[in-house]
């Protein structure tokens, strides 16, 4: 038993850091171990999902992409139909104050035609009225003059044409009367 103290007292220590060497070759087989069954089981599984994985962002980035595009189009698509509505309202808007003008135009010269057959309508109906009242004064003059004048020369003038000669000539001096008054009142009023 010396002999074991002494060896162990006179054997260089070891260092811990490095593995007996028995140790080391048992844990570089366990490793192989692992490793190969690793490499041939689990590794093929994980490269796997990792390509399924990049495929799939790939194809994911292309959808994107393309959806994208899709969307830069329909875009593009809404501004053109923007612009077309807007330039189509325009032109209906424009159309609209040329027919509203027209309209108006219409209208205002309707309005001056009626305007004109209503004044016409109104003269017509003024002289149609005068010449109506000129006549019932004659008629009333004549037979207020016949009356007068039967009264003033004691017989009756029951003729009636004499009646109406009389009060035709009695109203054509008045009338002449009238108009030389007028005629000289103006040619005293030029003065």
């Amino acid at each position: 038993m010396n002999a074991l103290v002494h060896m162990a007292e006179t054997e260089v220590p070891q260092n811990p850091l490095v593995p007996p060497i028995p140790e080391l070759v048992i844990g570089l087989i366990a490793f192989a171990i692992v490793f190969f069954f690793l490499w041939k089981k689990l590794l093929p599984s994980i490269n796997k999902v990792l390509e399924e994985r990049r495929e799939a962002i790939e194809g994911g980035i292309e959808k994107a992409e393309a959806a994208q595009q899709e969307a830069s189009d329909v875009l593009q698509q809404y501004k053109d139909q923007l612009a077309e509505a807007r330039h189509e309202a325009a032109r209906l808007r424009s159309e609209a104050q040329e027919q509203g003008a027209a309209l108006i135009a219409e209208m205002r010269a309707e309005g001056q035609r009626q305007r004109e057959e209503i004044i016409a309508a109104g003269h017509a109906q003024i002289e149609a009225d005068r010449k109506q009242a000129a006549q019932a004064l004659r008629q009333d003059v004549g037979t207020l003059a016949t009356e007068l004048a039967g009264k003033l020369v004691g017989e009756s003038l029951e003729d009636h044409a004499r009646q109406s000669r009389v009060i035709d000539r009695f109203l054509d001096g008045l009338e002449r009367d009238a108009g030389n008054a007028e005629a000289g009142s103006a040619n005293g009023a030029a003065r």
